[in-house]
């Protein structure tokens, strides 16, 4: 390692580093590797900006939860006794235990296993056996985390003073979202996939489709020439880009008659949640993600009554990236463990009224995004074991790897700031 990037104490110096950072090229090893790096990110990143963590349907009940790890930080997702969704720190107010272990489930009060104090769903702290006669109960509720609910994706921020700017981003992805009536879907399936590889490689591989030839059974729904530019698609590849431009054209006319937004938004480096959105023709039957890209529900979400609506893709900085379809939704969360860990939780939501065996069959309904997120997995350690070898140094992005260079400028200028505060 560059002996300049080391502080006396063999420290490594990460702002020095983010300074040298080249636009153009893949960031240096470290902040694959680096545990200190890791440390910086779950700090300045995770822990000051807006981070996607589930969706209503994961919580439809009052007493409903989930429990996210963020670095040392625990928090609890739930549905309170008035509906609201509220997440909560945690952290008993009593010794500081952590109070809910599994990571889903339902209660009527949070209790603690150590001392059995008992919260409210809304934080209130309801029962603490055998207080003195002093105790105000009133001061000691649950530490309450930021919440806000974009069209039903359930959004966290840690920091005592959130940043304004994901109300800005729901005011522009709301009308795109709207339509699929995310709160009335229902977990019909969920993985946790642990990736060996740092989140921003998880993130980075996402953000292209220059590997997209490693997807056999995403490339049925897929138009070949998805990933490359107006300007350089190869001749052999001309006559399937034809015929996404015809379906495009046939999904945009559809859209204007339904009043659906589709057109291409983006901030990807926008200084806090950069983002993209686009509704876009599949391939095939152009219904969703299968083999054929016929639908994999037989019930639509919300009021849609057409099937052949493409994909609605969204993606937020800094761990998110979304798929909603006429039949089901797709929502992927991206959630570091370690420098070189990294949990990816892949939810399918469908139709509240959808019936499974009947209306759906898990296994077709999942297969795409299965067999995609294990070869993607595979990619990343791939990335990962290259990024720790001593022969390894940026590498040059390529033209359709632009969104690539656009979530590591965010990432890099977010890092900055957090350090210089």
């Amino acid at each position: 390692m560059d002996a300049r990037l080391l502080d006396p104490l063999h420290q490594l110096d990460i702002s020095a580093l983010a300074e040298r950072r080249e636009p153009g090229l893949s960031l240096e090893a470290p902040f694959y590797t680096s545990d200190e790096v890791y440390e910086a990110d779950i700090a300045g990143i995770f822990s000051k900006h807006w981070i996607f963590v589930a969706s209503e349907g994961e919580i439809p009940d009052a007493g409903d939860y989930v429990t996210i790890n963020l670095g040392t930080y625990s928090v609890i997702v739930v549905r309170d006794d008035d509906e609201e969704v509220r997440a909560l720190h945690n952290v008993c107010r009593h010794r500081g235990a952590r109070i809910l272990t599994d990571a889903q489930g339902s209660v009527g009060n949070l209790v603690c296993g150590y001392h059995h104090w008992a919260y409210a769903t809304d934080g209130r702290l309801r029962h603490a056996p055998t207080h003195g006669k002093d105790f105000d109960m009133s001061c000691f509720g649950l530490k309450q985390v930021a919440t806000q609910v974009v069209s039903g994706l359930i959004f966290i921020c840690l920091a005592d003073e959130p940043p304004e700017d994901l109300a800005l981003v729901s005011d522009i992805v709301s009308p795109y979202i709207a339509p699929h009536q995310l709160g009335r879907t229902k977990v019909a399936a969920q993985v946790d996939l642990v990736e060996e590889g740092n989140w921003k490689l998880v993130m980075e591989n996402n953000r292209e489709c220059y590997h997209c030839d490693g997807h056999p059974e995403l490339a049925c729904s897929l138009f070949p020439t998805f990933g490359y530019g107006s300007s350089d698609i190869p001749p052999h590849l001309q006559p399937g880009h034809d015929r996404y431009l015809l379906a495009q054209a046939q999904l945009e006319a559809t859209c204007d008659e339904l009043g659906l937004p589709y057109a291409a938004i983006e901030q990807l480096t926008t200084r806090l949640s950069g983002f993209r959105i686009q509704r876009e023709a599949l391939d095939g039957a152009g219904e969703s993600f299968s083999e054929t890209g016929e639908s994999v529900s037989n019930v639509l979400l919300g009021d849609l009554e057409h099937r052949r609506l493409g994909r609605l893709s969204l993606h937020v900085q800094p761990n998110a990236w979304f798929h909603f379809l006429s039949d089901h939704a797709v929502t992927f969360a991206v959630l570091p463990l370690s420098a070189g860990r990294t949990l990816v939780r892949t939810t399918w939501l469908v139709h509240e009224d959808a019936e499974e065996g009947v209306d759906y069959d898990p296994a077709a309904l999942t297969k795409v995004w299965r067999e995609t997120n294990a070869q993607d997995a595979a990619f990343v350690a791939r990335a990962q074991l290259g990024a720790a070898s001593p022969a390894y140094e940026p590498g040059p992005y390529m033209p359709s790897e632009y969104q690539v260079e656009a979530f590591c400028t965010w990432y890099i200028d977010r890092l900055q700031e957090h350090l210089s505060s």
